[in-house]
């Protein structure tokens, strides 16, 4: 879930420097030609800038999803040794009790 919320945090930050380059370039006190300038570059940067933020965003994905399996891994083994665990002691306790029963009806029986 962290991962996650980085790489919406990482898209974030690319999506604000963005807006707040343009913003600033808008702003700014120069000539209409160089912020015109300015500006152009900063658009046919765009695309550039949404590529490496789409790439973040699936390596993090990636990550994220390679964690969960790992995880869910774990989690199976973990039960299957549990479960391995309770049929033992099942198997043990059912052994107790018939060992338990016989003695008494030995004992009964003499």
């Amino acid at each position: 879930m962290a991962d996650k919320n980085r790489g919406t945090f990482v898209g974030g930050i690319f999506i604000g420097a963005a807006i707040g380059a343009v913003t600033g370039l808008l702003m700014a006190p120069r000539k209409g030609r160089d912020t015109r300038k300015i500006l152009n570059k900063t658009v046919s940067a765009v695309p550039q800038m949404a590529e490496d933020i789409s790439s973040s965003i699936q390596l993090q994905a990636d990550k994220l999803s390679a964690a969960a399996g790992d995880r869910w891994h774990d989690t199976l083994d973990r039960l299957a040794t549990a479960i391995s665990a309770g049929i033992v002691a099942s198997q043990s306790v059912r052994e107790l009790e018939t060992s338990t029963r016989s003695k008494s009806s030995n004992e009964v029986d003499e």
